[in-house]
This record gives structure tokens, sequence and C-alpha cells, in this order.
């Protein structure tokens, strides 16, 4: 065992190829459906807003994808990330355990997001394809996408949850600086967009919403623009593997091995690229470990949703997925965690938890940012809303070893820093934020709207 708390990898020891989760499944997920026939997708439909190259990695079924060299090369400006022993924040707790933590916030925009970004905008320059349109939650993926894009020459357009927009107002214009377009969604630029205006004019937004102005804006470009999605999808979940086998790597620099490894979760994307190369060491070679998914209790998809099928969006344009759900309905509490305010969990990190591979928990805004503020007093890092769910959730575990005497080895995804997010810290400091848990109510009201799907094997 080191005794250092910090482990840097050089250059030369990123790791050159993605881990792709499909070749290791327990069992194989159901395919995604068509929004209207509900029936199984075709690659001719996907290919109409999705790049056909990053098509291919979904249903890969090969146990590395190599990285291209290019995209390596962009890699370099911030990869290898840090990874440290948290231990003033052991010795804050007076905990027997060993805490690390992975630091994602060292990249350009300040979070783990451009890890796929790049990637995704490396093929669709490849594909001839001019222009990408997304959504953004918090607006991490928002600034991830539109600095790609710029470094590959692609135009970028992006819908940005109206009270994200309004809440984070520096993101925003960090998505301007790289020349990208941001508008509030819901927008009067798409239909579904002016349809939920119509109803509501005062509509706070959701990432759901945010993806159906994305796509539509791809399917109706006339071929010019495509769709990138920041969570969620299968090549998402594996660009973002890239943090937990440098992880991995590092773990070995520090001689120990985690019993507890910890993500925050909201579509899945960091949780998954942290996670899944531990998933793969307790599936393939029997590695101890309880991997833990962290969410809000404002919006508890894996802790309180159905394992079903639903919409991926709130405008139905998007396919049907076999995944945990509150109900594509779901309109989110304005919590500040907005990257984690999504109706629906990756199908991949779904069937895990469903499988019992996984476990899964939620925290409410309050006692995340009393961990965010305890862990930035002890380490000097500011996290991220979204990074308090883990952080919060390692010092519980934490704290079960201070009173029961065990000396467990725990890690945990530290996906971004706060430096944007200080008026949720704000508000916080000011006393205004409460306890809150989304209603079971609502969430019954929201499940009535998901579709009958009577897909063979459902």
């Amino acid at each position: 065992m080191s005794d250092q708390t910090k482990y840097l990898l050089e250059e030369r020891q990123m790791p050159t190829a993605w881990y792709n989760i499909n070749a290791d499944m327990p069992a194989p997920l159901m395919p995604p459906l068509h929004p209207e026939t509900k029936q199984p997708v075709t690659p001719e439909y996907l290919a109409s807003f999705t790049p056909t190259a990053l098509l291919a990695q979904d249903v890969s079924q090969e146990q590395h994808i190599e990285i291209p060299e290019p995209v390596r090369d962009i890699y370099k400006l911030w990869r290898p990330t840090p990874f440290f022993r948290a231990r003033r924040l052991e010795r804050a707790l007076r905990t027997p355990a060993h805490i690390y933590y992975k630091y994602e916030g060292v990249s350009p925009v300040g979070s783990h997001k451009p890890n796929t970004a790049v990637a995704q905008a490396f093929y669709a320059k490849q594909e001839g394809i001019k222009t990408l349109t997304t959504e953004t939650g918090a607006g991490q993926w928002g600034t991830a996408l539109a600095m790609a894009c710029n470094m590959f020459g692609l135009g970028c357009e992006v819908y940005m949850v109206r009270i994200s927009y309004q809440q984070k107002p520096y993101r925003r214009h960090v998505i301007t600086t790289y020349g990208a377009e941001v508008f509030a969604s819901p927008s009067d630029r798409t239909e579904v967009g002016r349809r939920f205006l119509a109803e509501d004019p005062d509509h706070p937004g959701s990432l759901g919403l945010a993806v159906s102005e994305g796509i539509e804006a791809a399917q109706t470009s006339g071929g010019t623009k495509k769709y990138s999605l920041g969570s969620f999808l299968p090549h998402v979940l594996l660009h973002q593997t890239i943090i937990g086998e440098e992880t991995l790597l590092q773990m070995e620099m520090a001689g120990e091995y985690p019993d507890i490894v910890i993500g925050c979760a909201g579509g899945g994307s960091n949780f998954a690229g942290f996670a899944f190369p531990f998933v793969r060491e307790k599936l393939k070679h029997g590695k101890h470990t309880r991997i833990i998914a962290v969410e809000p209790a404002a919006c508890p998809t894996l802790t309180k949703g159905s394992f079903t099928w639903d919409w991926a969006d709130a405008g139905c344009v998007a396919p049907i997925c076999q995944m945990y759900t509150l109900g594509h309905s779901f309109i989110p509490a304005t919590i500040h965690a907005g990257g984690l305010r999504y109706h629906g969990m990756a199908p991949h990190v779904s069937a895990l938890v469903h499988s019992g591979h996984i476990e899964a928990t939620a925290l409410d805004q309050l006692a995340t940012f009393e961990a965010g503020v305890a862990f930035a007093k002890a380490e000097g890092i500011v996290p991220a809303p979204e990074s308090n769910h883990a952080i919060g959730v390692a010092m519980n575990e934490a704290v079960q070893c201070r009173e029961s005497g065990e000396k467990k080895v725990i890690a945990f995804n530290l996906s971004g820093h706060g430096h944007f997010d200080m008026s949720a810290y704000a508000d916080y400091q000011a006393g205004k934020l409460e306890r809150y848990e989304y209603p079971a109510e609502a969430i019954e009201r929201a499940m009535q709207t998901v579709p009958e799907v009577t897909f063979p094997g459902t």
C-alpha cells in the first residue's frame, strides 16, 4: 500500500481502447423500439439522426474498441486525470476507511463530458456531418460538445433546459464562446417545443423535452445535422470508460482495490464510465465489490421508478427503451443538480441494477450540499452539485466504517467541479434549500403515460 496522496499516470499510460460492456452483460439488452410502430428500430431510422459509426459501436460485441488517434491527441489536453487519496477527509471523518476519488474536473470544461463529446464530434466530422444538435441539463454537456465541435470545425446547436438556462448563465456563455448556439428549452424553434410552450408559457423544461427538440432539429434538417446525446446511449457509456480504466491502473499504483465503488447517476454516463470496468472485474474475475449508483431523491429513477418500456424523451420522438423510468411526462423539481434531472436511466445501467449487479440509492439535495461543503473544506475542491451525491454516499460509508471498525477501501468519481454552480452553494448557505423527495402520487400519474408494449420477450 502506497503512502502517496496523488496518483498520476503519464501520457504514454493513457488507455488506447474503451471498454465495451456489451461483451460481458449477464443477459443481452432488449432492442430499442420505434417511437410510433413499437417494433425494433431499423438502422436506417437511427441513421436519420445518429452518425453511423456510433450506431456500430452501440451493437458491437468486441470487448475493447480502439480510441482513434485524433481523439487521443485531444484527450491529452487533460488526460490522464488525477486520482487522489482523500486523507484529509478521512481524518475529518475519523474513519479507518481509505477514501479515493478520481477527479474529472480538470478537463477544459470542468467535467467528464468531453470524453464522449470529442469522440462524437470526430466521428461526425468523418461522415461529413456539418452540425450537431443536442440537449443539455446543467450545461456541462452543452459546453463539452460546443468545445468538441469547435475543435473539429462543426456547427453546434444546444437546447438547454430552461430552468438551468436561467440558473446557470455562465455555462451558456461558455457555450457561445466556443461558437455554438444555445436556446432555452422548450423553445419556439421546434414543433415539440411550441406544443409545450402553448400548454405552459412558463414551462421550466426537462432533459427529456430538450432531447425531443434536439432530435427534431436533426431530423428536419435535410441531412445536414445529426443529433448528439451526452448520456444514456451505449456509445456514450463506452467513451466514458476511459475513466474507470485509468482508475484501475491508479489503484494498482496505490496498492489497493476498492471494496465499494460509487458514482452519481442521472442518465448514466459518468457512473458507467467509472464503474463499468469494475463491473467487468466483478463479473469476469470474481472481484467482490459493491457498486453503488446515487441519484437525487427529487428524481428517483432507479429507486422509485419502474423497470419497463418508455420513450427516452418527453415529446415521444425518440426510441422506446426498456429501462428504469419515472414516466416520460415526468417534470422534475428545479433542484440544482441539473445533470441528474432525467426521467429515465441508461438501459445498460438499468439492466445491471435490475439483475442485482449494481445497487442504487438516493439522497435529498440538502444532504448532498452538506457533503459537498464538508468535502470542499477537507480537500479544497468545490464539487459540482451532481458529484455531491457520490461524495455524500462515500462519506456515509466511511462513517459506517468508523462505527464498525472496518477498514474498507472506498472509491468514487468526482465528475466535475462546481465553479459555475456557486448560486446553488449560495442558496444552500442562505438556508433556501429544502429536503425534497418527489411525491409518489406524481410518479404514479406519470407512469400512466408509458407505452403499452407487446414486443416478444417482454
